[in-house]
C-alpha cells in the first residue's frame, strides 16, 4: 500500500508484533481515499488479512480552499511542464444551436461551458457532455435595453453572486446577469470599449479597454477602477499596450494581457508602472517564435503561458524565461479537421486542466484533452 510518512501516517514497522510486514498508523481525523482491496488467502498462523491500498486526498474544506486560490480560468491540477494535449480537438460547443463569431468563453466547476455568441448578440451554455445547447443570455436579440446584448465579446461567472458578468461590447458596457431566472442584466461599467474580462480572488474585475489601450481593475462597488496595464496611448514601449485583448490574472495579482497589434504577450507584477514582455512575435507566420496577433491567455502554476496565436492558427506554450515557444494544439494551417483551428479567440483550462478553445473560424468550442495531467 502507498501512504506519504508525513504528519498523517507514522511508521510503526520496528515496534510490530508482525515483524515482516510494513505497517503504519494512520492518525485520527486524516483524510484518505481507498484506491483497491485485496483478500489474502487465510493460513494457519494469521487470521485472515485485509490489505487496503491508500492514497492521501484532501477533504472537501481543503479542496475548497484550493479552489479560491486558483485564477480564474486556472487549472485546479498542477500542468506538468512536459504535459501534452490530445493532437484532436472535441467540439463541446457550436453544434446546437449554432454559433456566429464566438469569441470569449469560461469553464465552470462542472464542465458547463459559456459562450459569448458575438455574431448572435447572446451567451449560449452548454453542459457537460450535452450536444444542446441553451440560450442564457439574448433571447430578445439585438439592442441596448437592459434585456438585451450587442456584439458580446467574452462572459464570466461570479461564484459568490451568482451571476454572469458580460463584456457587452456593442453597447460600451460590462453588465451583470443573474444565473437563476434572470430576464434583464444591470450595466456595472459604462463608457468601456470591452474585450475581455477576468475577476481574482477577492472579487475585483478586470477589464480590457480598446479605445483606451489599457486594463483597469474595479475593486467591488467601484465604478471608476484603477489601470493596472498600459493607459499611456497606443504604442510598444513597456508603458504601453496597442488594442489589449485578453487577459489572465495570477496568484499575485500580476496582469497578463496579450498585446494584439504588437504582437506579443505582457506582463505587469501588481503596482508596476511598466510591464515586461513574456511571449514575443513580429506578426510574420508560421515562425516558432513568433506571435501574429496573440489573443486568448492563460497562465499555469509554473508560470508558463499558453496564448492563441490567432493568425498562424495555432495554441502555443511559452516556459518562464524562455526565448521561444513550442506549438500544443493546431500549426497544422488552417482548417475544420479536429487537429486543426481557424482564428482561434477564447482559452479556458478546465479544473482537470484540460484546454478549451474558442474556435472562431470554424464557429465551435474545442475541447484537448490532456494526456500528462500533473506532478
Amino acid at each position: 500500500y502507498t501512504i506519504k510518512l508525513n504528519q498523517t501516517a507514522i511508521d510503526i514497522e520496528d515496534i510490530s508484533t508482525i515483524q515482516d510486514e510494513e505497517e503504519v498508523l494512520v492518525l485520527p481525523f486524516s483524510v484518505f481515499k481507498i484506491k483497491n482491496i485485496i483478500e489474502n488467502r487465510p493460513n494457519m498462523s494469521s487470521p485472515m488479512l485485509i490489505e487496503i491500498d491508500l492514497e492521501e486526498c484532501e477533504d472537501d474544506e481543503q479542496i475548497n480552499n484550493k479552489k479560491q486560490e486558483i485564477p480564474l480560468r486556472g487549472s485546479l491540477v498542477d500542468i506538468h511542464p512536459n504535459a501534452k494535449w490530445n493532437n484532436n480537438g472535441q467540439t463541446v460547443a457550436g453544434q446546437n444551436p449554432s454559433l456566429s463569431k464566438p469569441q470569449g468563453l469560461y469553464v465552470d466547476d462542472n464542465q458547463t461551458v459559456y459562450v459569448a455568441d458575438y455574431g448572435n448578440h447572446r451567451i449560449v451554455a452548454w453542459k457537460s457532455a450535452e450536444t444542446n445547447g441553451q440560450v442564457v443570455v439574448g433571447e430578445h436579440g439585438q439592442g441596448n435595453d437592459a434585456h438585451q446584448l450587442d456584439k458580446p465579446t467574452d462572459v464570466i461567472v461570479d461564484k459568490e453572486r451568482d451571476s454572469l458578468i458580460i463584456c457587452d461590447r456593442g453597447n460600451k458596457r460590462v453588465v451583470r446577469w443573474p444565473r437563476q431566472n434572470g430576464t434583464s442584466g444591470e450595466t456595472i461599467i459604462s463608457n468601456i470599449s470591452c474585450v475581455a474580462l477576468t475577476m481574482d480572488e477577492n472579487g475585483s474585475l478586470y477589464a480590457t479597454d480598446w479605445d483606451k489601450d489599457e486594463v483597469r481593475r474595479y475593486r467591488m462597488g467601484e465604478s471608476q477602477g484603477t489601470v493596472v496595464a498600459g493607459g499611456n496611448g497606443q504604442g510598444h514601449n513597456l508603458n504601453q499596450l496597442s488594442l489589449p485583448s485578453y487577459i489572465f490574472v495570477d496568484r499575485e495579482h500580476s496582469v497578463f494581457v496579450s498585446d494584439f497589434y504588437n504582437h506579443r504577450v505582457m506582463k505587469w507584477i501588481e503596482g508596476a508602472k511598466i510591464g515586461s514582455v513574456v511571449a514575443s512575435g513580429q506578426g510574420q507566420e508560421n515562425y516558432r517564435t513568433q506571435l501574429r496577433y496573440p489573443k486568448g491567455v492563460l497562465v499555469d502554476q509554473l508560470g508558463t503561458v499558453y496564448v492563441a496565436d490567432e493568425h498562424n492558427h495555432r495554441i502555443i506554450r511559452w516556459a518562464k524565461k524562455a526565448k521561444e515557444g513550442d506549438v500544443i494544439v493546431g500549426g497544422d494551417g488552417y482548417g475544420a479537421q479536429a487537429n486543426q483551428l481557424y482564428l482561434p479567440k477564447g482559452l479556458s483550462f478546465d479544473r482537470h486542466g484540460n484546454l478549451y478553445v474558442v474556435d472562431q473560424g470554424n464557429n465551435r468550442v474545442q475541447r484537448f484533452t490532456i494526456e500528462m495531467p500533473s506532478n
